[in-house]
């Protein structure tokens, strides 16, 4: 079975004056400021793909329940296409349930032609929608950031991390919502993380995590992880040992913050400002993704725009227009982390009210997520 979302409201326009939605805490609905497109199907909605089987169990289909819907940007407008109508509308039911508009359209019993036209007709009508949306300010703490790395290599560790983790220090003081991940790259350095847990509870919710994490991977270990974790990517780049590998993860969380929550895939964090662990990548409802890279990544997502920085200089020299961030003067010493930091705190807020990531320039937006 194939489930496609779609959502309007990220990044849109008809004329310059549109304003769209971005995540936000509060009853009043934040904007952002639109962006000229040609037309709706380009550049108005964003869509994913996500398959499950009719048979599956509750943790094998991510979508179908009303727990499991962070994936939907707050406040936009969307729509769910499904195979089924039975499963398309309880996706719906879950998504509705959190306040969003949302409508579904099943092809069973309708056809492609049919269920297409309905669904561009509803698609026109949030686009409308959308552009009746104003523009107003907020404060940092409407404001919610996830980070996550890719093509980690030894330069991460050492000068793109740290400069996120400078960033989560200073906006955790001021109260902003902030979470990270990456279960799977914390071994070797689970009880370092557990350290920075706010309480004890927390700190024991968190080793659960880890430990079942651990538990499913001896159950299905193999003789050969070399393909796994750290990956060859990520020993191409120096990094030989997957602890090595976590002790660079972690520095994207500081040095003073400490996490208030763990949550599961997809949770929406609930206990107010302040750091989160999500158990995965961090993907629920949050307005700005911060991606450390060390070889070079140039992913998107077609909701959440992705702040990639880098501290290497290989990868910069060939690859800057896929790069928001230059951070490799660390390394040749002549930039420092709270600098760096602050260089980040600059364009976050840049992003969360408009500008184009280097992701979203290139279109780098297709997502597709299969279980």
């Amino acid at each position: 079975m194939c489930f496609r979302f779609w959502a309007i409201g990220a990044r849109t326009a008809a004329s310059g004056s549109v304003a769209t939605p971005s995540r936000c805490r509060s009853t009043t609905c934040r904007t952002r400021p639109a962006r000229r497109w040609p037309t709706i199907s380009k550049a108005s909605s964003r869509s994913r793909t996500a398959t499950a089987g009719c048979s599956s169990a509750r943790t094998e289909t991510p979508f179908p329940h009303p727990d499991r819907h962070g994936h939907q940007p707050e406040r936009r407008r969307g729509g769910v296409v499904g195979t089924e109508p039975g499963w398309t509308k309880r996706i719906v039911d879950g998504i509705r349930a959190s306040g969003k508009p949302v409508e579904g359209f099943a092809i069973e019993g309708n056809g492609d032609l049919q269920t297409i036209a309905a669904a561009s007709r509803r698609a026109e009508e949030f686009l409308k929608e959308a552009g009746e949306a104003q523009r107003e300010r907020c404060n940092a703490d409407d404001l919610w950031v996830a980070v996550k790395c890719g093509e980690s290599d030894t330069t991460s560790g050492l000068a793109a991390n740290p400069t996120v983790g400078n960033f989560i220090d200073k906006v955790d003081a001021v109260d902003m919502t902030t979470c990270f991940g990456e279960t799977s790259e914390l071994t070797g350095s689970e009880q370092v993380c557990a350290s920075r847990a706010a309480t004890r509870q927390v700190r024991e919710k968190f080793l659960n995590t880890w430990s079942d994490y651990n538990d499913l991977i001896l159950k299905n270990k193999t003789s050969d992880l070399s393909d796994s974790q750290p990956t060859k990517g990520n020993i191409a780049g120096g990094l030989t040992t997957v602890e090595g590998k976590a002790v660079g993860n972690l520095e994207k969380i500081g040095r003073k913050a400490k996490f208030v929550d763990v949550l599961a895939d997809r949770e929406t964090p609930a206990e107010g400002p302040g750091l989160y662990f999500m158990n995965t990548s961090a993907a629920a409802g949050f307005a700005v993704h911060l991606f450390p890279t060390g070889q070079g990544n140039v992913i998107g997502n077609p909701i959440v725009p992705v702040i990639k920085r880098t501290g290497n200089l290989r990868t910069v020299r060939p690859m800057s227009e896929h790069i928001d961030l230059d951070v490799s003067a660390i390394l040749r010493g002549q930039m420092n982390f709270d600098k760096a930091g602050g260089a980040l705190i600059d364009i976050t807020p840049w992003v969360a009210n408009g500008r184009l990531t280097c992701a979203e320039s290139f279109g780098h937006r297709s997502s597709e997520i299969c279980h």
